[in-house]
């Protein structure tokens, strides 16, 4: 553990810090030993810009507790939310590692019990252009185990169906 975190830090002191802003993670968590993994899709109707910005400045809107957010769309980036779920505080905790406006998140996922239990995990959401919107593909690796992701194979259909009612009554309104 101690040198994977040396040479992560090493890598950040030799690129220096401006160069490697909005390009490339200091540091990917090691997913080797956490196999277990989910993948969702969904078309939105809303074109991939609007959902870029959803899941980059706009978590509050869609899915975090209003006011809980501390998030500014950057790679290296460190951001918090909490969401409430049926009378429970569940925080949650991440970094961005890569985004290509319009194309492209990919974010660690951190929670606690009843989630990820404290496992840093990956979530990657894909943006490709279809006849009615947007297609997101959204894929979640490294949970500690088979619970912690059928947990999250149940909530993220719900969370991305939440995200596309929010936008369609921000249309309406």
């Amino acid at each position: 553990m101690w040198k994977r975190t040396y040479k992560c830090l090493r890598m950040l002191e030799i690129k220096g810090e401006e160069s490697m802003k909005q390009t490339t993670p200091f540091c990917k968590p090691d997913l080797s030993t956490r196999p277990f993994n989910l993948s969702v899709e969904r078309d939105i109707p809303f074109l991939a810009n609007v959902l870029y910005k959803a899941w980059t400045e706009q978590f509050d809107f869609w899915f975090a507790a209003p006011g809980s957010v501390l998030m500014k769309g950057e790679v290296n980036t460190a951001f918090f939310f909490e969401t409430e779920f049926e009378g429970k505080r569940h925080p949650h905790y991440g970094r961005f590692l890569r985004l290509e406006p319009d194309r492209l998140i990919e974010l660690t996922w951190l929670t606690g019990e009843g989630g990820t239990k404290g496992a840093e995990t990956v979530v990657t959401v894909e943006l490709k252009p279809s006849e009615t919107g947007t297609i997101l593909y959204l894929t979640h690796k490294g949970f500690p185990d088979e619970e912690s992701k059928n947990g999250h194979e149940q909530a993220w259909p719900m969370v991305l169906a939440q995200l596309e009612d929010r936008l369609i009554k921000t249309l309406n309104t």
